[in-house]
């Protein structure tokens, strides 16, 4: 990676827009790598615009490397305004785009993002309105054994 993307990626991750989880959503999707054990979570939710239904906001919750926090953030801006088929329609490459092309050993990062994206917006795999608050665990949740290790979450000063 060049030094202007690496700078690039680390403002994207000491900075990330849209992180957390996002109450009353319209669609929630969640993915994992097993190869590298990144996971991430990323909620959409939806306006009328001009008689389309558009993203009008997305937020997204990982444990992943600086990269993908990076790719997750710049995608849930990319996103809004578009349709679900619009977004669908994005790769992983285009998501990441603005951090310049990624060298091969972080292109997962931006297929994660793609996926997620992809879990969420895909009508077979959203979950309605409805049923959006009560999802179930956080990632925290999923990942912390009973017990045995303690995940403190650190606010913003």
């Amino acid at each position: 990676m060049s030094e202007e993307q690496t700078k690039a990626v680390e403002e994207a991750a000491k900075n990330p827009k849209n992180l957390g989880e996002m109450e009353g959503a319209d669609a929630i999707g969640t993915v994992g790598r097993s190869d590298c054990g990144d996971m991430l979570r990323m909620w959409v939710k939806f306006k009328e615009e001009n008689g389309r239904k558009v993203i009008d906001r997305a937020t997204f919750q990982t444990f992943g490397c600086q990269t993908a926090i990076a790719v997750a953030s710049i995608a849930t801006e990319m996103i809004l305004g578009k349709t679900a088929g619009e977004a669908l329609a994005m790769s992983g490459e285009q998501l990441s785009s603005p951090l310049g092309p990624l060298p091969p050993m972080k292109i997962h990062c931006a297929q994660l993002v793609e996926d997620a994206l992809k879990s969420a917006l895909d009508p077979a795999a959203a979950i309605p309105a409805a049923n959006a608050t009560p999802v179930g665990p956080t990632l925290v949740d999923q990942i912390t054994p009973a017990s045995k290790v303690k995940i403190n979450l650190l606010k913003k000063p």
